[in-house]
């Protein structure tokens, strides 16, 4: 099942505290980036975020879930209808992100 415009257009406002959220359609998903950095995606109109260890202990009752078949589990990012943690979740994980990956070399 992919993930509906409407349902992005809900996260994304959500997000709109923070400078610098992007996102990339894939295969009727999206990809989100915070400051260049991938931070997670929406899935199956589902927010999952990447495990990193800042969101662990933000949200330690989150269940890891796959973001398609056969994918590494995800945080289940539940309280999607609370700005501010969900400006704090993104704030707190930007440090524990790998650099993107440089695509010219």
């Amino acid at each position: 099942m992919a993930s509906s415009k409407a349902y992005l257009a809900f996260i994304l406002d959500q997000l709109s505290g923070l400078e610098d959220i992007t996102y990339r359609a894939m295969m009727g998903e999206y990809i989100l980036y915070y400051r260049g950095k991938i931070v997670g995606g929406i899935y199956d109109d589902r927010l999952l975020v990447k495990p990193v260890k800042s969101a662990v202990s933000l949200m330690t009752e989150a269940t890891c879930e796959p973001p398609y078949e056969g994918a590494k589990p995800m945080l289940l990012v539940e309280d999607v209808d609370n700005r501010e943690f969900l400006t704090e979740l993104f704030t707190a994980m930007y440090a524990d992100l790998p650099e993107p990956k440089n695509r010219n070399g």
